[in-house]
């Protein structure tokens, strides 16, 4: 089995593929994986169905234990493809409080970060 990414590989029926597929991307392609869905008012907006996640995005969770939370993006971690939101945290048994990494196909952006210029020409382009 090759350990290299291979850049011409399109697509596959095994779920072991598409796993170590992207399992073995590298950063500036897995950066394509941290997108989510934008709340109707903002599609209709910017007439785009999904955009990328920055720190500052304020999100919805639509699926799993923090359902129909909101919060602040905090941290962003590519390596591993979640997304970590301000509240949504676990309380350990010591008493200390842990956040918890949220895949971001389970959410939904509600209020976009503008302050990046790259980020306003993106979103503003037909």
């Amino acid at each position: 089995m090759r350990k290299e990414f291979s850049t011409s590989w399109k697509a596959s029926r095994k779920p072991n593929k598409q796993r170590k597929y992207r399992h073995a991307a590298p950063l500036h392609i897995k950066k394509n994986f941290v997108h989510a869905h934008l709340a109707k008012d903002l599609r209709k907006k910017y007439k785009k169905r999904a955009v990328s996640l920055r720190k500052g995005d304020k999100v919805k969770v639509m699926i799993g234990n923090f359902k129909k939370h909101e919060g602040k993006i905090e941290r962003i971690d590519l390596k591993k493809s979640r997304a970590f939101v301000a509240g949504v945290e676990k309380t350990k048994k010591d008493g200390s409080k842990r956040m918890v990494p949220i895949n971001p196909s389970n959410l939904m952006i509600i209020e976009l970060n503008m302050e990046d210029k790259k980020r306003q020409t993106i979103l503003e382009r037909k």
